[in-house]
């Protein structure tokens, strides 16, 4: 029987990859309402499920404890969030090999944001850039699986070095609406390039509300020579409180009539779809436009983010995934 093809994102290719991302829970109640939340986001499929990781380390032993449930728990690829923010070299390297011996092998490397007040070009540690970031993922990872020799059957005293078991996937974020502190997308462009060039390998959009600015920020990248995946980060919002928020934290406004509509309807079952009707239909036209898949962010919640995958008609549940994989 010959396996399922996966494309870089680690999904089938027969199908479009899905990825969600949580954070990590802040009490007890929560913890177990995020049990079941990834319990039903496995149901589909995903490719994988990352972890976010506080400003600082200040989540570090939930976030692992999340990753460990769904590596323990689900036949899902976890994937922890790390950041470069107060870290120093020697403080990442553990971190990373604290993860690595947990059994996560996927890792979203980021800059960070600075502590509310700091000065945002100021030094954030001995790691300035995500680019440094993943180049030490990548050493770590090397450092615990060193080259070895291995005999070549058939030819006495010959040898090859012996295949690594498996290849970390290290993801980085990108800004096709713009990050906050670069000039221009040129500028962001260069730096998803460098990221690359150190040893990324998939890239995750961060927010964006309109179509046109994902395809087109992809184009720059392509043109610029960026080759690596470029999934489309999308955010089902279903209240105008968490859309002004989310304007808040990133400086990107969303659309003025899809906010209007929000702030407008009175009813949280009718503003709930509204969101997740503006989601779906923004990563359907992304689709159409060429996205290598969809990355989910949550809230947390499984039901408004499977509402849209539902929607989209994208999803293979496990079941049928593995009743594909044993006919061929």
């Amino acid at each position: 029987m010959a396996p399922i093809a996966t494309d870089p994102t680690g999904a089938a290719a027969d199908r479009t990859p899905l990825s969600f991302e949580l954070f990590p829970p802040r009490t007890d109640a929560a913890a177990i309402a995020l049990g079941r939340t990834i319990d039903r986001l496995a149901d589909v499929d995903p490719a994988f499920i990352s972890v976010t990781f506080g400003a600082g380390g200040s989540t570090r032993d939930r976030s692992l404890t999340v990753l460990r449930y769904i590596l323990e728990h689900t036949d899902i690829e976890p994937m922890a969030h790390l950041t470069c923010v107060g870290s120093s070299h020697v403080e990442a390297n553990e971190l990373v090999r604290r993860f690595l011996d947990a059994g996560i092998r996927s890792f979203l490397a980021l800059r960070g944001d600075p502590p509310v007040g700091a000065d945002p070009d100021a030094p954030l540690g001995d790691l300035a850039t995500a680019a440094e970031l993943v180049q030490l993922i990548h050493r770590v990872q090397q450092e615990r699986e060193p080259f070895q020799q291995v005999a070549v059957a058939g030819n006495p005293g010959a040898s090859r070095i012996r295949e690594r078991s498996r290849t970390t996937r290290v993801a980085v974020a990108a800004f096709p609406s713009g990050h906050p502190r670069s000039k221009d997308l040129s500028q962001d462009v260069d730096i998803l390039l460098a990221k690359e060039v150190a040893g990324a390998n998939l890239a995750i959009t961060q927010l964006f509300w309109e179509a046109d600015d994902y395809l087109g920020f992809v184009e720059l990248a392509r043109a610029a020579g960026v080759t690596m995946p470029i999934l489309p980060g999308i955010m089902p919002t279903t209240t105008p409180a968490r859309l002004a928020r989310l304007a808040e934290l990133t400086g990107v406004q969303p659309p003025a009539d899809f906010a209007l509509a929000l702030e407008l309807e009175s009813d949280a079952a009718a503003q709930t779809e509204l969101g997740i009707d503006f989601a779906a239909r923004l990563a359907a036209e992304v689709l159409d436009g060429g996205a290598p898949g969809l990355h989910l962010y949550t809230y947390n919640r499984h039901e408004a983010v499977l509402d849209v995958v539902d929607r989209l008609g994208i999803a293979v549940p496990r079941q049928l995934a593995n009743e594909r994989n044993t006919a061929r």
